[in-house]
């Protein structure tokens, strides 16, 4: 959380959005050879998917504790229950690009409706 804290600090949107971008890059390098490493697709020891996916929900609100605990919980909602789209890319994608994509699509999901909750 105080990445993702600390990710909130940045302005505009558009430079948030690069170091994301720039996350989901490294990530699936990162990803792809920690799942090699540990034999094992999406081993628990690897977080930095996590950590994109909250940088992806906390993306479009300001960074209150409010959308921080709200964001943590709709995200790992998500990524824990895996509902569709994000449990065809858990399945059907392989490697680092599938560690992230879970995650990303998950966090896309967690964004949008805790913008749509915010600005109401």
């Amino acid at each position: 959380m105080p990445i993702v804290w600390l990710m909130g600090q940045v302005e505009p949107v558009f430079l948030y959005g690069v170091i994301s971008a720039s996350c989901i890059l490294i990530g699936v390098r990162v990803c792809g050879r920690a799942t090699q490493h540990l034999g094992m697709h999406d081993h628990p020891a690897i977080v930095w998917d996590e950590i994109v996916g909250m940088q992806i929900t906390l993306m479009l609100v300001p960074t209150t504790l409010v959308n921080l605990i709200t964001g943590l919980v709709l995200f790992r909602f998500l990524d824990i229950v895996k509902p569709w789209p994000v449990s065809w890319f858990d399945k059907n994608i392989k490697g680092g690009a599938g560690v992230m994509l879970d995650d990303i699509v998950a966090g896309a999901i967690a964004a949008t409706v805790l913008y749509g909750v915010s600005i109401l």
